[in-house]
């Protein structure tokens, strides 16, 4: 969840929000209605500020860190928290945000071109204007970091949507928005002098680390998106960087905002979002003015679209999620507590039209609606009641069989260890390269920009990460027998997502002597527990079972290590001829799973996990046996 700084004395003496006389109980009622709302109020920085200023050291003025819902984008700024806030408390009707057009209509709003090179790199724009602004310091900075906010959260680090804000009277209207090659663009960036071409920009900003984290979005295009004025004056290189000559300021009356994009719902969100947030600060407040786009084909769109949407919802469906026993009318009078328009249709008396206002397109669904309005009745009042019906749950055959698994291994003796199962990550080299196998591409699923070397794969082995228990428990008493039994993740891009989970079962035994024989133990009695028997390999008339061939995996020392072999039963029929039965006895052979593996580890894996003692393990899949796990669960039942 996002976490907005808000000015504490700015908040409490605009009365934008409770002020009550004593400041100790006004964070108590705050706190308390933050949460009735939805919101967390994080920290108080009140103490921190006294203390600093009794030392003698600098300190900012008291602020209150709120946490907002990642999904209300208008919460993200103190005009956002205060305004939905008063609404709540009924000190004031939500705002109404109008588009306000100049004397001469439609016909003189500013215009800007989109060129058809721009659907190379960035097709989508979006702009608003806003009039005789009145900015102060505090909400000069509020404006900056609600930007900052939204690049962070929806427009994901302005990849899918950049915004940029420029003093309109710096600007020669009307704008060209076009994608030329990086050598052809050359403007003065914000907070230089000097005059650079897009490629020397790029060079430049790769060491400010503000700015580098968004190089990559467009530095290997053949063209860059650039914004013009009719004097060819650049307004901003977006994503990157908007222009100093058109920087705002504290003394900025208009204010033109411009909004680029590969995502065209994203885009008209982020666009309405900045815009009603600070019409306040407008000369007429909530009034914003639009801007003409002329789209490639030559068509025209007006900018932005405050319109809202229209949605039903019905009282009952309401009742009948919360348990309340609402009527119509009082569901309304709810909902205009949350910012929404609402009014009992005339032709039917449960029914509910409800106009959602631009600043919430968190409303997408009927469940949205009955969400605020229980907020707004509050979650604490909502009746406490039994379900009508009950029902009683049961883990699935994976789970069942994980807990048989675990069970017998830890009345063995061993100890079970828990290695970041949720998460399940390991470097590259721990899941590869230090069990002497090689990455074809084809198997591990990788971690894009991975924060450490801990998370640059997901594991496709449970072998890592007990080696690495046991490096970390060397002090201890020998033996060292630890298992695991967890999900690792492998690449299968027959389905959807592109990955699928493996549910493993794996174990080490560490100790002087190499304990081959201790591993194998633990296998024989973890397929005891299913009722998988033990057969030969080349018994072909075995209808299900396990044996081990001998194999040359490079993680183990060589001829001291096994593939361990499953034979899944095939199912019965009432009648076979002879000719039958021999084809399905050649089908068992050809059908023999290798579920997995057992040895003793190479002095190698264990030399780089620094590992001094001879280690033995044993891995292999729990996947096939679910469907036995279902029988034995059957007859236990």
């Amino acid at each position: 969840m996002p976490t907005v700084a808000v000015d504490k004395e700015e908040l409490w003496a605009s009365g934008q929000a409770h002020c009550l006389s004593l400041p100790q109980l006004a964070l108590y009622e705050f706190d308390k209605l933050c949460f009735e709302y939805g919101l967390e109020l994080d920290e108080d920085t009140t103490t921190e500020v006294e203390d600093a200023i009794k030392r003698g050291l600098p300190a900012e003025r008291p602020q209150l860190k709120i946490e907002v819902p990642a999904n209300r984008y208008d919460l993200l700024c103190i005009e956002g928290i205060a305004r939905a806030l008063r609404t709540f408390l009924q000190r004031s009707e939500a705002p109404t945000y109008k588009l306000v057009y100049p004397p001469g209509g439609e016909f003189d709003l500013l215009r800007v071109a989109i060129e058809p090179e721009t659907a190379k790199i960035r097709p989508l724009f979006a702009g608003a204007i806003l009039r005789n602004v009145k900015f102060t310091p505090r909400s000069y900075a509020s404006f900056i970091d609600l930007q900052d906010k939204l690049h962070q959260n929806i427009c994901r680090r302005r990849q899918l949507v950049a915004i940029g804000t420029h003093d309109l009277d710096t600007l020669s209207p009307p704008f060209r928005y076009e994608a030329k090659p990086p050598k052809d663009i050359k403007f003065a960036p914000l907070g230089k002098d000097k005059v650079y071409t897009a490629e020397e920009l790029m060079t430049l900003y790769e060491s400010e680390k503000h700015l580098a984290r968004y190089l990559h979005i467009i530095r290997d295009s053949p063209v860059y998106p650039i914004i013009y004025d009719s004097k060819n004056q650049v307004l901003s290189m977006p994503p990157i960087i908007n222009s100093e000559h058109s920087k705002i300021t504290l003394d900025t009356k208009n204010i033109f905002i411009d909004v680029t994009a590969t995502d065209q719902t994203k885009l008209e969100i982020v666009v309405n979002i900045v815009a009603t947030m600070f019409s306040e600060y407008c000369a007429e407040p909530f009034t914003i003015e639009p801007v003409r786009l002329i789209l490639p084909n030559g068509q025209t769109r007006i900018s932005p679209d405050l319109s809202g949407r229209d949605m039903k919802a019905n009282a009952s469906y309401v009742n009948s999620c919360t348990g309340l026993s609402l009527k119509s009318e009082q569901v309304s009078t709810l909902l205009q507590k949350m910012g929404l328009t609402a009014s009992v249709s005339p032709s039917n008396n449960d029914e509910i039209l409800v106009h959602v206002p631009p600043t919430r397109p968190d409303i997408l669904h009927e469940c949205d609606i009955m969400e605020d309005a229980a907020i707004a009745y509050g979650f604490n009042n909502l009746p406490d009641k039994f379900p009508a019906t009950s029902t009683v749950a049961q883990p699935l055959a994976i789970s069942k069989l994980s807990d048989v698994i675990r069970t017998e291994w830890a009345l063995a003796g061993w100890v079970e260890v828990l290695p970041l199962i949720l998460a399940s990550p390991c470097s590259h080299e721990e899941n590869f390269e230090w069990l002497n196998h090689e990455d074809d591409g084809k198997i591990a699923v990788k971690i894009a920009n991975p924060k450490s070397l801990e998370f640059q794969v997901v594991r496709t082995t449970l072998i890592p990460g007990l080696l690495k228990t046991i490096r970390e428990n060397r002090s201890h008493a020998l033996p060292i027998k630890v298992f695991e039994t967890s999900d690792v993740v492998f690449k299968d891009i027959s389905r959807e997502r592109q990955a699928r989970n493996e549910r493993h079962a794996a174990a080490v035994w560490c100790n002087k002597t190499a304990g081959f024989e201790i591993v194998h133990g633990m296998l024989d009695r973890a397929m005891k527990m299913l009722e998988i028997p033990r057969i030969s390999s080349n018994d072909s008339n075995v209808e299900t079972g396990y044996y081990l061939k001998e194999t040359s995996d490079p993680t183990y020392f060589p001829g001291r290590a096994a593939t361990i072999f499953y034979r899944p039963a095939m199912g019965k029929t009432s009648v076979l001829s002879t000719v039958k039965k021999e084809v399905e006895s050649a089908l068992h052979i050809d059908k023999d799973l290798a579920i997995g593996s057992l040895g003793i580890l190479h002095p190698s894996v264990l030399e780089k996990f620094e590992i001094g003692f001879p280690c033995s393990a044993l891995e292999f899949t729990l996947e096939p046996f679910k469907k036995q796990m279902q029988k034995v669960w059957t007859n236990e039942d």
